[in-house]
């Protein structure tokens, strides 16, 4: 495969501003921004850190913490902070295929002020210690010191209609290795493949209500999985009827990368055949009877057929 494939590398990045004022990268070659419109900081705290329930351990404890995608660095940043302010201990694996975003953040002035100096010094070191390179191999090789362990694994790929190789059910499988018996994983994608795929590795599900003032067809705001039972309640809530029908369609079809080498291209046509074959309900014909029309589709990072 091309191993940038997933990656801003080869690719315009535009820094740009999101709704609360913080610091993002606009990827030429996906289409698509690092972070939602509402805002990186925003989205970091509500999508990945709340969910998370960091309230459950105990001052002086250490959290062990898989981030996938480090990207421009956000989403460690608001963890840091939770972390100091609750005076947890941070054990970290951050993979990432590309250091252009960070080191476009770290350079930029105003993503510097976002967060107090401490906090930028901590990120700094940490970049010493990111794994480089395709996760899908990087964490094959993290296997053995990460079975079992993790509190909470940050899933922040691009999303599986551009990069779905960070969301196929062999990669998926991987990461739920990783999490301890009550360890969580947060992303923001609510695709009703990578839903299906989590499933299939044993893991328990929960949603997130879309973020306040989305848009009508936004009818998610991620996906929160783990190996035991979630405990339902704001910000965890059951699927609703309409999602728990998105997993009976085509679009529940997993992506599938048995060698962990494959391409986008090569991923996505073999899912369409398999789709075409699978005989279930189109994807079409589930939102004409939810009344959504062709928003889901266009919705950017949220879930494609």
């Amino acid at each position: 495969m091309n191993s940038h494939d997933c990656s801003a590398a080869d690719a315009a990045l535009r820094p740009c501003r999101r709704n609360d004022g913080s610091f993002s990268l606009w990827s030429e070659h996906y289409g698509q921004a690092f972070h939602s419109a509402r805002g990186a900081i925003q989205e970091a705290k509500e999508t990945f850190l709340a969910p998370a329930g960091l309230e459950r351990f105990a001052a002086g404890s250490t959290l062990r913490v898989l981030e996938l995608c480090v990207g421009t660095g956000t989403n460690t940043a608001v963890l840091l902070q939770a972390c100091e302010q609750r005076k947890l201990q941070l054990q970290w694996w951050g993979l990432e295929l590309d250091p252009q975003p960070l080191r476009l953040a770290l350079a930029d002035p105003g993503f510097r002020g976002q967060w107090p100096a401490s906090t930028v010094e901590a990120m700094e070191e940490r970049t010493a210690s990111i794994h480089w390179g395709d996760a899908r191999q990087t964490l094959r090789e993290l296997q053995a010191p990460l079975a079992g362990r993790c509190d909470l694994v940050i899933h922040d790929a691009f999303s599986p209609g551009v990069c779905p190789q960070l969301w196929s059910l062999e990669f998926l499988a991987l990461v739920s290795h990783c999490l301890a018996p009550q360890g969580r994983l947060t992303t923001y994608c609510s695709a009703a493949a990578v839903r299906q795929s989590l499933q299939e590795c044993g893991l328990h599900l929960a949603g997130l209500r879309p973020p306040a003032g989305s848009a009508s067809h936004q009818w998610s705001g991620g996906t929160v999985a783990s190996p035991s039972v979630l405990p339902l309640g704001e910000p965890l809530v059951a699927f609703s009827q309409m999602e728990q029908e998105h997993l009976q369609t085509q679009a529940a079809v997993p992506y599938l990368d048995p060698t962990g080498h494959a391409s986008a291209a090569e991923i996505q046509e073999q899912r369409r055949q398999r789709q075409q074959r699978s005989g279930r309900l189109s994807t079409s014909a589930w939102r004409r009877r939810w009344q959504q029309g062709d928003g889901l589709r266009n919705a950017g990072r949220f879930p494609p057929s």
